[in-house]
């Protein structure tokens, strides 16, 4: 280039290289605008991030549904476990149509809660709200079948019986299954219970002018409620369901804890500790007395009309067939300490003398060295005592407290057939098994015996039959009534399904019973029967008595002379008017009646 522009050129190349930086200076220079430009990224990055991430159109709309669906699912929750029953008969569409006073009382407490305890809080009444909706779906299981509620200080070894039954009904497979599940819910309800008072307590800081009004709003109208009388389903709309239950069982730990103390010195007096062994049951003296408990045989049975008319059938033929052989028999009525379930518990009672309610007062018992039915006829000298208990399946270490010299469980009745539900052998077999064992054996001397009958036990399928005493074998004849049976959900579809297969298994148990004492009965044969305790609601209708009936049956006159003042029914069936003693009262009155006579 040349002219006036080249030397331009040259002027402007001279003075950039002047003004170059090099070395130190290059990169001061290259570290400053670095510097610069991280401080220009730094700055941009919070505007990019929040335009970037700023809902808009779609994803606004998705956004705003999740906040208030959490919400609402959040406060739903709160208001179902608020409101859930804690008795089967009344969960329903209407026991969540109410206004919890607990969950009002919660919302203006989160209110007033300050900032930083406020999230503490909340965590902590959810977890509260979980433990006690836990309270009450136990209180529905124990409702369904002992028609009770859950006892928190002496029910926790039940939950043990409840696995053990798990385990004899669906396998080790499906007892682990209902193990994990009652876990994981226990730990899964206060979890989420507690997230849901943690975002109810988010929702209510954020629009607080208008939960305020809300909350006051919902007072209102809950008093309104109280004054009014409103009701839903049969309960007050204004509900105060968890807080009424909290009281209750605040009370009923206290008696659970005050029981031990009572039971203790109610045990301390036993009438019959120092009674000589020459002055027991010298009216039995020689005789062979059985005492069998047929499993939830109760008043139901008897009197409700979906099952009396059949039941009396079977208990009039019975007692026409044992007259014919020369029975004679009086029967009554007792008050058994449980229903629907516990059996050894009403076992105990009979054999005792004592009201034995729960597995404290069990344990306490087997502990002691309190005189029993069954003891006192080993304390004579003057009977072999054996028990033959098909249910037990493991160690039964309390035998020894009951006075038996020898125990059949479910393993050594030489039982090779089905099992039928929970009960492992059918009553037919158990009988012609204690018959080949130990009542026909020859030579023997008298023999008392306690005999658990367990074909009529929860839940009622499947249901054996009676067969040709002749053909009962080793059980293997039970094989085809297995197959032939019903299954368990095809009987609990209805409560009246329920009830006719539970009169079918009653009428299985006396039938084998009565057939078992005509056939093999003779002079000195005497036979105590009794229900333990009324059958699960389903069955009873929630009945609330619970009554069971009792019949001594024997061939030698003089040995009912002894109970004629007892006022009993004569024959197999207890009239409706037949005096009811608790079953705790008839240990004594047994030993009195059959003791030594005055005069």
């Amino acid at each position: 280039m040349t002219g006036p522009l080249g030397g331009l050129a040259r002027i402007a190349r001279d003075l950039a290289a002047k003004v170059r930086p090099t070395g130190r200076r290059t990169r001061i220079v290259q570290e400053l605008v670095a510097e610069a430009r991280a401080t220009d990224r730094r700055a941009r990055f919070p505007r990019d991030l929040v335009a970037e991430a700023r809902p808009t159109g779609r994803r606004a709309r998705i956004a705003r549904c999740v906040v208030v669906g959490s919400g609402v699912l959040a406060v739903a929750l709160l208001v179902v476990a608020l409101l859930l029953p804690d008795q089967p008969d009344s969960l329903g569409p209407a026991a969540f149509v109410r206004l919890p006073a607990e969950g009002i009382l919660v919302a203006a407490v989160l209110l007033v809660l300050p900032p930083r305890a406020r999230r503490a809080g909340a965590v902590a009444i959810g977890v509260l709200i979980g433990l006690v909706t836990l309270l009450k779906c136990l209180d529905i299981g124990f409702y369904t079948v002992l028609y009770r509620p859950f006892d928190p200080v002496l029910d926790w070894g039940l939950l043990g019986n409840t696995a053990d039954y798990l385990r004899e009904t669906s396998g080790r497979t499906g007892e682990l299954f209902a193990i994990a599940g009652a876990v994981l819910l226990a730990v899964v309800v206060p979890a989420l219970t507690a997230g849901a008072t943690v975002r109810l307590a988010a929702l209510l800081a954020r629009h607080r002018a208008r939960a305020v009004g809300a909350v006051l709003a919902l007072s209102t109208a809950w008093v309104t409620c109280v004054v009014l009388g409103l009701q839903t389903g049969g309960a007050s709309v204004a509900s105060t369901l968890d807080a009424d239950l909290l009281g209750d069982r605040a009370k009923q730990v206290r008696a659970s804890l005050a029981d031990a103390r009572l039971f203790r010195r109610q045990a301390a007096h036993d009438a019959f500790a120092r009674t000589p062994r020459d002055r027991l049951l010298t009216g039995l003296r020689g005789k062979d007395v059985l005492f069998t408990f047929v499993e939830s045989y109760g008043r139901s049975a008897i009197e409700d009309p979906a099952m009396a008319p059949r039941i009396d059938a079977v208990l009039k033929a019975g007692n026409d067939t044992l007259e014919a052989t020369g029975f004679r028999a009086r029967s009554g009525w007792l008050r058994s300490p449980v229903t629907g379930g516990g059996s050894w518990l009403a076992h105990s009672t009979f054999l005792s003398g004592l009201w034995i309610s729960n597995q404290q007062r069990f344990r306490t018992l087997t502990s002691s060295d309190r005189t029993t039915l069954t003891g006192a006829f080993r304390r004579t000298g003057a009977w072999r005592t054996v028990g033959v208990v098909p249910g037990v399946l493991v160690a039964w270490p309390e035998g020894r407290f009951f006075g038996l010299d020898h125990i059949y469980d479910g393993h050594h009745l030489d039982y090779h057939g089905p099992d039928f539900g929970w009960s492992q052998v059918p009553d037919q077999f158990t009988l012609q098994t204690f018959q080949r064992r130990e009542f026909g054996r020859r030579g023997r001397g008298p023999l008392m015996a306690e005999i658990i009958l367990t074909s009529s036990h929860y839940p009622w399928a499947p249901l054996p039959r009676t067969v040709d005493w002749a053909k009962l074998g080793d059980g293997s004849v039970f094989q085809r009534i297995r197959r032939a049976g019903k299954s368990e959900s095809d009987v609990w579809q209805s409560p009246e399904s329920v009830r006719a297969e539970y009169r079918t298994s009653i009428e299985y148990s006396l039938n084998s019973l009565v057939g078992w004492l005509r056939r093999y009965g003779n002079q000195n044969t005497v036979l105590v029967f009794l229900g333990d305790h009324q059958p699960v609601p389903t069955v009873t209708g929630n009945s609330p008595r619970r009554d069971v009936p009792v019949t001594v049956v024997a061939h030698d006159p003089k040995v009912l002379d002894r109970i004629s003042g007892w006022g009993w029914t004569e024959g197999l069936k207890p009239a409706a008017n037949a005096p009811v003693w608790p079953m705790d009262s008839f240990r004594d009155r047994f030993l009195k009646a059959f003791g030594p006579q005055p005069g």
